[in-house]
């Protein structure tokens, strides 16, 4: 059209506040202009865990200059089957997948049927789908190397659920640095990666007959559970027991002992994720298929 009439076009748009309606445009184009992030979890674990708020914070920079907006879904390992009636419905054209289980076998119907990528691991990832995740094993051992630097002569471990792989590879991170050393392993105790299970855990190590004087906490959150246990029975921290937890969330500063713990740039994952989603969409299926990202330690007063 001539600059004339396109210029009277956009002061209507201004005018009227028009917006383009995204149903009819899906219509034409065969595209929603939506993604899921679909977390199968407990809808307390995933609002309760600050993680997820810098995944969902790195997803929505990326997502901010495109078209897409997002859909958040809490699929809870989807017993009824009405995340994947959705997602293979037309709503969505992909599918960012965090927090996944070894038990979330309806994840691998979402693969045959949408683009997905995964925020760590999975035990269901084909060779089409695609991966952002960090070094959970070179984390956790250097998490691990800090205690024994320390001085450490048994370290236990609060880890996360071992169905999920980044509980797993933090569980042999930990060992493989004792191993190396020399160093008496402790209890592993399961977390459950929420504070409830973490002082759980962290009373169940106490009660043992094990006298551990280091422990690897497989997350801030948990870490911010376990520490009030030790210092409420007057054990001191770092100097009777060190601790060093994981992810560098904001939970490390509000644990009574500032906590020495591994940096994952979550909301960098966020980030890479719909960056590659986004891309794949778009045809350029060039991207590597898995983004490992590095670990940074670091250090403040519990360790």
């Amino acid at each position: 059209m001539s600059p004339p009439i396109a210029e009277a076009v956009r002061r209507a748009i201004q005018e009227l506040g028009y917006v383009p309606n995204r149903a009819a445009r899906s219509l034409v184009s065969q595209q929603s202009q939506a993604i899921a992030l679909v977390a199968p979890e407990d809808v307390n674990r995933f609002f309760g865990d600050l993680f997820f708020a810098e995944i969902v914070a790195g997803i929505d920079a990326r997502l901010e200059n495109s078209d897409y907006v997002l859909n958040l879904m809490i699929a809870n390992h989807d017993p009824s089957g009405k995340t994947m009636r959705y997602l293979g419905g037309g709503a969505v054209d992909g599918a960012i997948v965090v927090s996944h289980h070894t038990s979330d076998r309806f994840l691998r119907r979402i693969t045959e049927s949408l683009p997905v990528v995964f925020g760590g691991r999975s035990a269901v990832a084909g060779p089409d789908t695609y991966v952002v995740d960090v070094d959970n094993v070179a984390g956790a051992e250097t998490a691990t190397r800090r205690l024994i630097e320390r001085g450490c002569q048994r370290i236990a471990t609060i880890a996360g659920p071992l169905t999920m792989q980044g509980s797993i590879d933090r569980l042999t991170g930990w060992r493989r640095a004792l191993d190396e050393a020399g160093v008496a392993a402790g209890p592993v105790v399961d977390g459950d990666f929420t504070m409830f299970g973490a002082a759980r855990a962290m009373r169940e190590i106490l009660e043992s007959r094990d006298k551990v004087d280091g422990i690897f906490v497989a997350s801030d959150l948990m870490a911010s559970g376990a520490l009030p246990v030790l210092l409420d029975r007057g054990i001191r921290v770092p100097e009777d027991v060190a601790i060093v937890g994981f992810d560098d969330s904001s939970a490390a500063l509000s644990t009574g002992v500032r906590l020495t713990t591994v940096r994952q740039p979550s909301r960098e994952m966020g980030w890479h994720m719909a960056d590659i989603l986004i891309d794949v969409l778009a045809g350029r299926t060039d991207r590597e298929h898995s983004l490992i990202l590095p670990t940074e330690l670091v250090v403040r007063d519990s360790a």
